[in-house]
C-alpha cells in the first residue's frame, strides 16, 4: 500500500496528525495495534452495577493475574478493563533496581478514551527550565512558538476553564468553567489572601457548551468518562479528530496491527514505510509513504526506532547522537495532604463533576525558593463530601445504611503533588537482549528511578499542602512525601527529545528527526523536560505545528 503519510498510533496525537494531514490533502494511513472501537458503541458506558458480573468491582483473581499494573490506576474497574492491555499478552522488561508501571491502552483511540482530560499550557518557566538549571538539553522552542497552536487545539477540542492571568499557567481559549464547591471556594480565598497563590478549577477537555455542528453535546457531569462518552462531551480521537479526518475521504485505518519496524533507505537517508504484524493471525505486511509520523505513545515510539536498527543505523534509527532512549521521565507524584473540614458539614453538595482543582506552581519562578530542588510542583485534587460522617448517630440518625446514605457527612479535601521530573541519562529505554513478545519482537526494557530533586520537591509539597489547608481551617490527617512508583502518573515522556544540536538530541524544533527529514515523532517521546503540569495539550499543539511544517516542506520539495 502506498500513501502520502503513515501515522503510527491513534491516540491523542495520532488523531491530531491524521486530522491535520488529511485536511491538507494528503492520503494517510493510520495504523493502530489495538482493536477497533466505534464511537458510541462503548460496551459498559451506560451499565448499572447490577448489570455487571462483579457489580463493577471486577474479578479480583483475574485482575491480579492479568492486570496487576492497571489495578493501581483509579480509573481501572470492571467497567473499563476492556480499555487497558493485558500485561501477560503485552510484556515489557525492567532493569535491575527498577520499579516502573507502564499503563497502556491498545485500541482505536488509545488512551484518549481513558485519559484524565486535564489540559494545561506550558510557559517559558517550563520551556526554559533545562537551560536555566543545566539539567537535560535546552528546548529549541519557547512559549511564543507554540501559543497559536495551543489556540487551535483548545478551540477544536473544547477546554473548559477559568482565566487567571498567571504567567506560569497561561490562559487559553476556554469554554465556561465548571464550578468550585463551597470548601474549594473557601480554600481558594485563603490561598490568595494569605499566600498569594492560586487555586482554580481544573482545565478539562469536557465541553460545557455543546458543539452541535460536530455532533458533540455538553458534558452530562456523570464522571464516568473512562468508560467512553457517546455524547462526545469529552475529547477523544473518536469524538473529535477521527471524524474530522474521515470526513476528508483521505484516511485509511488499519487496526489490530503492531508496527515492528520502519524501513529505511540508506541511499536517500529517508524512511520509506513500515512493516507490521496482524495481531489476529501473525501475518506480516508493509506499507510505504513519503512521510512517517510516530504517535504510538512515548515509549512505544522509542521502542519502534530502536527495533528499526539496520546496517546503516546499528543502534536504532535517528540515533546518530546516541541519545535515543535516554532521559525518559514521568511526574513524581504523591498524596501530599488530606484535611477534614467539619465546619462545612451543613453545606451539602450533590452530583458529579468530571474535574478537580489545581493549585498552580509557585516555587522556583522568578526567585529560586525551592528547598533542594530547582524545578516546580503543583497540586491537583479537590473537596468532596462523604456519604455519612462522624456525629451522625449522635445527631439522631440511625445506623441503617440506607438511612445514613441519605445524610451527607463530613467534607475532606485532598491535594496531590505533581513535581517536575529531572531529565537524566540514567533513566532510559533499550531492547531486552533475550526476551521477546509473542510476535518475536524484542521486549522494551525500562530503567528508571526518581532522584533527590524529586524527593526534595515532594517533601516541600507535603509541608506546603499542610500549611495551606491548615490555614484554611482544615484538620490535616495525613500526607506523604515519597513519590509513587514511576509510571503511575501515566505521563511517561522523553526518549527522543527535541534539541538544537543533532549531537545531543533526536529531533529538531519541528519534531522532525535530525537524521531523517521525512520522519516526525510528535507524541510524548519528543519532550525534553516534563514541567509539573499535564502534558497532553502540549503534545497536541506540537503535533499540529509539526504537521503544518511537514506539509509545507513536502510541497516545497524539502523532504
Amino acid at each position: 500500500m502506498q500513501f502520502d503519510a503513515i501515522v503510527v498510533g491513534s491516540g491523542i496525537t495520532g488523531g491530531w496528525a491524521a486530522k491535520e494531514l488529511t485536511e491538507a490533502g494528503l492520503k494517510v494511513l493510520m495504523i493502530e495495534r489495538g482493536r477497533p472501537i466505534v464511537h458510541g458503541e462503548y460496551e459498559t458506558e451506560m451499565k448499572d452495577p447490577w448489570d455487571m458480573p462483579f457489580r463493577g468491582l471486577g474479578d479480583a483473581a483475574l485482575f491480579a493475574r492479568e492486570y496487576p499494573v492497571q489495578m493501581l490506576n483509579r480509573h481501572f474497574t470492571e467497567y473499563t478493563q476492556g480499555h487497558f492491555v493485558n500485561d501477560l499478552e503485552n510484556p515489557y522488561a525492567t532493569a535491575p533496581g527498577t520499579a516502573f508501571n507502564w499503563l497502556r491502552s491498545y485500541q482505536l483511540g488509545g488512551r484518549s478514551l481513558t485519559w484524565g482530560r486535564q489540559s494545561y499550557r506550558w510557559s517559558d518557566y517550563d520551556f526554559g527550565a533545562n537551560k536555566r538549571d543545566g539539567h537535560g538539553t535546552d528546548w529549541p522552542i519557547r512559549y511564543a512558538d507554540l501559543a497559536p497552536w495551543y489556540d487551535k487545539v483548545e478551540e477544536f477540542i473544547g477546554v473548559s476553564g477559568a482565566a487567571e492571568g498567571l504567567p506560569q499557567l497561561p490562559d487559553g481559549r476556554f469554554q465556561p468553567p465548571m464550578a468550585l464547591n463551597a470548601v474549594e471556594q473557601h480554600v481558594r480565598r485563603t490561598l490568595a489572601e494569605k499566600f498569594g497563590r492560586c487555586l482554580t478549577i481544573g482545565r478539562t477537555a469536557n465541553l460545557t457548551v455543546a458543539k452541535p455542528d460536530e455532533g458533540r453535546s455538553a458534558c452530562q457531569n456523570r464522571s464516568i468518562c473512562a468508560r467512553g462518552c457517546s455524547f462526545g462531551a469529552y475529547f477523544s480521537t473518536q469524538s473529535s479528530t477521527l471524524p474530522a479526518a474521515q470526513a476528508t475521504g483521505n484516511l485509511t485505518v488499519v487496526t489490530d496491527a503492531v508496527v515492528e519496524a520502519l524501513d529505511f533507505d540508506p541511499r536517500t537517508r529517508r524512511v520509506t514505510g513500515v512493516r507490521y504484524v496482524n495481531t489476529a493471525n501473525g501475518t506480516r505486511a508493509s506499507a510505504t509513504a513519503r512521510l512517517v509520523f510516530l504517535n504510538a505513545g512515548a515509549f512505544n515510539s522509542v521502542h519502534l526506532l530502536l527495533n528499526s536498527r539496520c546496517e546503516a543505523a546499528p543502534h536504532g534509527l535517528a540515533n546518530s547522537s546516541g541519545v535515543l532512549g535516554t532521559q525518559i521521565m514521568d511526574h513524581a507524584s504523591t498524596l501530599s495532604a488530606i484535611a477534614l473540614f467539619p465546619q462545612f458539614s451543613a453545606r451539602t453538595s450533590f452530583g458529579n463533576r468530571p474535574t478537580g482543582v489545581v493549585v498552580a506552581r509557585y516555587r522556583n519562578m522568578d526567585t529560586m525558593d525551592g528547598a533542594g530542588h530547582t524545578r516546580g510542583f503543583s497540586f491537583q485534587g479537590g473537596a468532596v463530601q462523604a456519604n455519612w460522617g462522624a456525629g451522625k448517630r449522635e445527631a439522631g440518625i440511625g445506623t441503617d445504611l440506607k438511612d445514613r446514605l441519605r445524610h451527607p457527612g463530613m467534607w475532606r479535601m485532598v491535594l496531590v503533588g505533581f513535581a517536575d521530573c529531572i531529565p537524566r541519562d540514567s533513566n532510559r529505554l533499550d531492547l531486552d537482549p533475550v526476551r521477546t513478545d509473542r510476535f518475536g519482537i524484542p521486549q522494551l526494557r525500562i530503567q528508571f528511578a526518581f532522584g533527590k530533586e524529586e524527593e526534595a520537591a515532594l517533601a516541600q509539597a507535603k509541608a506546603d499542602a499542610a500549611e495551606m489547608l491548615g490555614a484554611a481551617g482544615g484538620t490535616v490527617i495525613m500526607g506523604m512525601d515519597r513519590p509513587g512508583t514511576g509510571g503511575m502518573a501515566i505521563h511517561e515522556m522523553g526518549g527522543a527529545r527535541m534539541g538544537h544540536d543533532p549531537k545531543t538530541s533526536v529531533l529538531n524544533k519541528w519534531s522532525q528527526a535530525h537524521d531523517i527529514p521525512n520522519l516526525f515523532v510528535t507524541d510524548g517521546a519528543q519532550m525534553a523536560s516534563s514541567a509539573c503540569q499535564n502534558p497532553s495539550l502540549t503534545y497536541m499543539a506540537l503535533t499540529a505545528r509539526a504537521c503544518d511544517a511537514a506539509v509545507r516542506m513536502l510541497r516545497e520539495g524539502a523532504i
